[in-house]
């Protein structure tokens, strides 16, 4: 299959590692335009089920039409993946065979300036994944102290400027636009030889914070992995540190058996292992996605299956 600068990113590798078959049920926590479960659901055809979530209205609508040849087999509700289980209830189900979780912002929401998650095109400072977001990442750069900014900048973006740039945003307030603060970040922090633009981290630390990301990925995870019947597979793509290491984490514990310490060499198991490792390491995309699609770059794919 060649490759489209449209497909979803790992999309072959997805398929592959949830190995859809006839009449399974499958989740996609993260439909965006519904690349990934078009795939699913040509792949566990002619009766296999496809539920789909996404918080984001406008990527739902999308995915309504890419996915409208399977509208029979398909169940799509606009909410976030931290309801999983709820709407596994929902939808009647009580298992799952396969669960997606591709985390982080889709291509669509990073280009549409309206949004404001990109640094490249003036927007409003948003970057809400949907409506369900209490606060704007404007409503953080103009309220939140400056202590408050930098811990974000740090610890969600991985800054080094994070204390300069928190102290500028101070004092260039109100800022309501993505030029605006930019403009800010460029002044106090140029780039300095390094391959992503100076304002790189700033984004994706306010971004993460607006949607609690990490907060949310820690609250999935568990309702994933119940929800899987035995022999179910979970994929999470992930785009950053943070992210995979609170991913990797978990699917780690939950691979092992869980033993008291030895008394008199005598090892208790309190809980057996609930996972086996599909992959060790993380899948990464190949050159020729990469090259294709340059968003990719950072992506990593870890794979789990239900004892």
């Amino acid at each position: 299959m060649s490759l489209s600068p449209h497909q979803p990113v790992l999309y072959k590798e997805i398929i592959h590692a949830l190995q859809p078959k006839r009449g399974g049920q499958y989740v996609d926590c993260t439909l965006g335009a519904g690349g990934h479960a078009r795939g699913i659901l040509e792949a566990c055809a002619p009766d296999g089920l496809l539920l789909g979530l996404d918080v984001d209205p406008q990527a739902l609508a999308l995915a309504r039409e890419t996915l409208a040849p399977y509208e029979r087999r398909i169940r799509l509700v606009q909410a976030s993946y931290i309801t999983l289980s709820d709407q596994l209830a929902a939808a009647g189900w009580d298992a799952a065979d396969g669960i997606l979780l591709d985390l982080g912002a889709s291509s669509m929401q990073f280009d549409s300036p309206s949004r404001g998650f990109s640094f490249l095109q003036e927007g409003p400072l948003d970057m809400r994944f949907g409506p369900h977001a209490t606060q704007t990442a404007a409503d953080l750069v103009n309220t939140w102290d400056e202590r408050e900014l930098a811990d974000i900048l740090f610890h969600y973006g991985e800054e080094r400027d994070s204390r300069k740039i928190a102290r500028a945003i101070v004092a260039n307030r109100p800022l309501h636009t993505t030029r605006e603060l930019v403009a800010v970040i460029e002044k106090v922090s140029p780039r300095r030889g390094d391959r992503i633009h100076p304002a790189t981290r700033t984004f994706q630390a306010l971004r993460i914070a607006v949607n609690e990301e990490l907060a949310s990925v820690e609250k999935v995870l568990p309702q994933a992995v119940t929800a899987l019947r035995s022999g179910g597979r979970c994929a999470v793509i992930s785009f950053h540190s943070l992210e995979d290491r609170i991913v990797k984490d978990y699917f780690r514990e939950q691979s092992k058996d869980l033993v008291n310490p030895p008394y008199e060499k005598i090892y208790e198991v309190e809980r057996n292992a609930i996972l086996r490792l599909v992959t060790k390491k993380p899948i990464t995309p190949s050159d020729e996605e990469t090259r294709i699609n340059p968003r990719a770059r950072s992506a990593k794919l870890r794979v789990v299956e239900k004892l």
